[in-house]
């Protein structure tokens, strides 16, 4: 009976985790991700423009991100899960179909919508599914690799972009995006969810507004949920906009634009290992933690100032320490959420660091436009050796 009753949450566990990695996988394997930078440049956008894109879909984020998470708090989180890769499909096939700066902003709307119903709804099912099971322990070992399953699925996009966009062009590889959105959204349906049974003369969730206020007042309120929920924003925003410009910083190394998506394999490799080595780091110290985005600073301003290919390779060390990062401050700000609105409270986190890309946004464009796209680059690492200090001193982290 004991052997039974340890192999059937190990079981759900595994199918609860082969879901979620086939899910971001597909989410994930996006041929257009490479490529769409160069897809905005080639239909004559300026890096203004571009980042002005940016804002946009940050923008959509923002104002969607919150009652999203609160949505996912009063209904099927699952449902939320299908309909993202859907949104960002449809944004997809709008900016391959019609090509020009306002269809490409309103494909960024439908892309922020899409994000901000997955966010927080899927951190959150992840989550409460695993404390169901006893399994609340293997969170950032599942979600990291989730999101290395996800890196696999860029790193795909990278081998794959440069052939398909050679043979058929921007709209064979939207087309391509499109069906990995489809998919995605299939996958969704398999993932379980129980939610805690109402009263018969109630509702089967706290409400929309209800569950709004309860997230919002833990976020507020705990100090040790503060501190995670600003964690998150500081680590993942400046980076988070990196990964956009990075095509560009390729490009200026002097390679074709059929060669970009091999010359970003370096930065993806890095985020895949990153991600593998959540379960030994979530032991890190505080110190040990703030050495992360201290090496990733270093790295990011030495890989990007030799303004040579071989410079991705440190690049790739940077994005690498940054992905662990994000992972074991997603993990901690779940491990500190007690309340019914975790999904609000996550989306209340993505919340600040779309706030933050904002400015980052406006910063890189700012500085590429006066000094390049591997000054830009340099600027980004100071962020972070400032939140290293910051961490080392304060050991908010623990």
């Amino acid at each position: 009976m004991n052997v039974l009753s340890t192999r059937v949450p190990d079981t759900r566990v595994r199918r609860l985790s082969a879901t979620l990695y086939s899910y971001l996988f597909l989410s994930d394997l996006v041929l257009l991700y490479p490529v769409y930078v160069l897809l905005f440049s080639d239909a004559g956008l300026t890096v203004g423009q571009v980042s002005a894109l940016f804002v946009i879909w940050s923008v959509t984020a923002i104002v969607l991100e919150v009652p999203s998470g609160a949505w996912a708090d009063a209904v099927s989180r699952r449902l939320l899960l299908c309909l993202a890769p859907l949104l960002t499909g449809a944004c997809f096939a709008l900016w391959v179909l019609a090509g020009s700066w306002w269809a490409f902003a309103l494909g960024f709307v439908l892309w922020g919508a899409g994000g901000a119903l997955g966010s927080g709804a899927l951190e959150a099912l992840v989550y409460t599914e695993l404390d169901r099971l006893g399994a609340a322990g293997r969170y950032a070992r599942t979600m990291g690799r989730g999101r290395t399953a996800g890196v696999l699925g860029v790193l795909a996009s990278l081998g794959l972009a440069g052939p398909v966009l050679a043979a058929g062009g921007y709209r064979a590889v939207g087309a391509a995006s499109v069906l990995s959105a489809v998919l995605a959204a299939a996958v969704a349906i398999r993932f379980p969810e129980h939610r805690p049974a109402a009263p018969a003369d109630e509702p089967a969730g706290p409400g929309w507004w209800a569950g709004l206020r309860a997230g919002l007042a833990e976020a507020r309120a705990d100090r040790r949920v503060r501190a995670a929920v600003l964690l998150v924003p500081a680590v993942t925003a400046v980076w988070g906009t990196l990964d956009e410009y990075a095509p560009l910083l390729a490009r200026d190394t002097g390679v074709a634009a059929s060669t970009v998506p091999l010359l970003l394999l370096p930065v993806w490799l890095g985020m895949t290992v990153g991600g593998l080595l959540a379960p030994a780091a979530e032991r890190l110290t505080t110190r040990g933690y703030a050495a992360l985005p201290a090496l990733a600073a270093v790295a990011l301003a030495v890989g990007a100032a030799v303004r040579h290919p071989a410079g991705f390779l440190l690049l790739g060390v940077a994005f690498g320490a940054l992905q662990l990062a994000t992972v074991l401050a997603d993990a901690r700000l779940q491990d500190r959420i007690t309340g019914p609105g975790r999904a609000t409270v996550t989306s209340v986190a993505g919340m600040g660091t779309d706030l933050a890309m904002i400015v980052a946004y406006a910063g890189y464009a700012l500085v590429a436009a006066t000094g390049g796209h591997p000054a830009a680059f340099v600027a980004a690492a100071v962020p972070y050796l400032l939140l290293a200090g910051v961490l080392a001193v304060s050991g908010s982290v623990r």
